[in-house]
């Protein structure tokens, strides 16, 4: 069973070669160095989307799942919930996420209906919550093309982005504006139609910053089942766990380290190594 989506932001089925970039570094940021042996242990992953199905054999425990409900005054807050996913696609993103950091602690924050819908206000409010709880890595495999919540959301990515917490975000599959992947202080998340799971790319056309495999991925689904889905959507999990294992091990880095240590890391990204002596 596939999950069709139509695709853009995403590198055309061409050679990684074509976009190769070259870099010096004081010293050579490698795969190894950035996330070697690293399990995503002691790493907090936040999936905001439709909820995740805990128990599912690609996703395991949640510790947390949370969701964006009407409070007893109508304003919208955030309560903790079942562990329950109204469509699927949170269990998908936190699949692929468990794939790759198989030792990270994942929560949810539901802010997604069964049809996959939300209003730009529970992406803000949920957001915003998640922030405020610290989470390390939060991955956001949704979007918003609503301009009168911009200014909320870039406050809120801001917020993120200064206090230690790193939005992985998925662009639109359509060619339109939406956010907050749009922002600089996210990593913004394409698809490659190449079917190596590992590899990440470096865009050096932005404003999408990264692709990741997003054509054909084996997903978690409702109820236990697995199918394959294609779209920005899957591809931004892979970046959000790579992310959680370069935390695992270097606990110590900021969203805009993360960001360079992605970049350095690139499949496409050339780095010479220099010394200072």
């Amino acid at each position: 069973m596939t999950a069709p989506h139509r695709l853009t932001w995403r590198l055309a089925d061409a050679s990684p070669d074509r976009i190769t970039v070259h870099t010096d570094w004081a010293y050579p940021v490698t795969p190894d160095w950035a996330w070697g042996g690293a399990t995503g242990r002691g790493v907090r992953v936040c999936i905001v989307d439709s909820g995740v199905e805990s128990g599912h054999p690609m996703v395991g425990a949640v510790q947390g799942s949370y969701a964006v409900e009407p409070g007893p005054d109508g304003v919208p807050v955030v309560v903790e919930t079942e562990h329950r996913d109204f469509c699927g696609h949170g269990t998908a993103c936190a699949s692929v996420v468990r794939s790759i950091a198989p030792e990270c602690e994942l929560f949810s924050v539901r802010v997604l209906g069964a049809d996959s819908a939300g209003t730009g206000e529970a992406l803000v409010i949920g957001l915003r919550w998640a922030v405020r709880q610290g989470y390390e890595v939060v991955n956001l495999s949704l979007s918003t093309s609503r301009r009168q919540f911009v200014d909320a959301l870039r406050e809120v990515a801001d917020e993120a982005y200064f206090n230690r917490s790193l939005l992985v975000a998925s662009a639109h599959n359509r060619s339109l504006e939406s956010f907050p992947w749009r922002f600089s202080s996210v990593v913004s998340v394409g698809s490659h139609a190449q079917e190596d799971p590992a590899l990440i790319l470096y865009n050096p056309e932005p404003p999408v910053e990264f692709f990741a495999h997003g054509l054909n991925v084996p997903v978690a689904w409702l109820a236990g089942q697995r199918i394959r889905c294609s779209g920005n959507s899957f591809a931004t999990p892979h970046v959000a766990g790579y992310s959680a294992l370069v935390l695992s091990k270097h606990r110590e880095l900021t969203p805009f380290q993360v960001k360079n240590v992605l970049f350095l890391t690139a499949a496409n990204v050339r780095g010479v190594a220099w010394s200072m002596t």
